[in-house]
C-alpha cells in the first residue's frame, strides 16, 4: 500500500488490526463500508442505489473507483468468481472505530487512551445504563489485567 506525500495525516496512520495492516477511510469510502455492513455482499450497482438513489453513470464510477481504494486498503473483498463482482467488508465496524481513537490516542495523547475517554465522558451526559456498561467493562479490563 503506497501512501503520497500530500495525503491527510490521519490517512497516512497504518494500525495494526487483527494481524493485517489497515488505513483510515474517508467519509465517502466510509459510506461505501455502511452499505456493505447493512448488506453484504453486494454488488457494485446495488451500493450506487443504496448510496446514490437516483445514481448516474458517474455515480457508479464514483463508488467503483471508491471500493478499488478500500480493496487496495485491506477492507473491501471483492468476490471475483460471481458475476457481477460482489464485494464484502474486511473490516468491521468496531475494528475501524479502534483504528481512529488508536490513531487519535497516538497523535494527540502519547499513545493514551485516559483523555479520550474523559472528554467523552465529561463532554457528553450517558445515561445509567452506559454508566453500567461502562463499569462492567472496567472491572473486565481490571480481572484482566490482575490475571497477568
Amino acid at each position: 500500500m503506497s501512501q503520497n506525500a500530500g495525503c491527510d495525516k490521519l490517512s497516512q496512520v497504518r494500525t495494526q488490526t487483527m494481524g493485517r495492516q489497515a488505513q483510515d477511510v474517508t467519509e465517502a469510502e466510509l459510506a461505501v463500508l455502511r452499505v456493505l455492513w447493512e448488506q453484504s455482499p453486494a454488488t457494485i450497482r446495488e451500493m450506487t442505489e443504496a448510496i446514490y438513489p437516483r445514481g448516474s453513470d458517474s455515480d457508479y464510477a464514483t463508488v467503483k473507483k471508491l471500493l478499488a481504494r478500500l480493496e487496495q486498503k485491506g477492507c473491501v473483498k471483492k468476490h471475483r468468481r460471481q458475476i457481477p463482482h460482489q464485494f464484502t467488508a474486511t473490516i468491521t465496524l468496531d475494528e475501524l472505530v479502534g483504528l481512529r481513537l488508536k490513531s487519535v490516542a497516538n497523535h494527540l495523547c502519547d499513545g493514551s487512551h485516559v483523555p479520550l475517554l474523559m472528554h467523552l465522558l465529561q463532554g457528553e451526559g450517558i445515561s445509567r445504563k452506559q454508566q453500567q456498561e461502562l463499569r462492567k467493562l472496567v472491572e473486565q479490563f481490571s480481572d484482566t489485567q490482575d490475571k497477568s
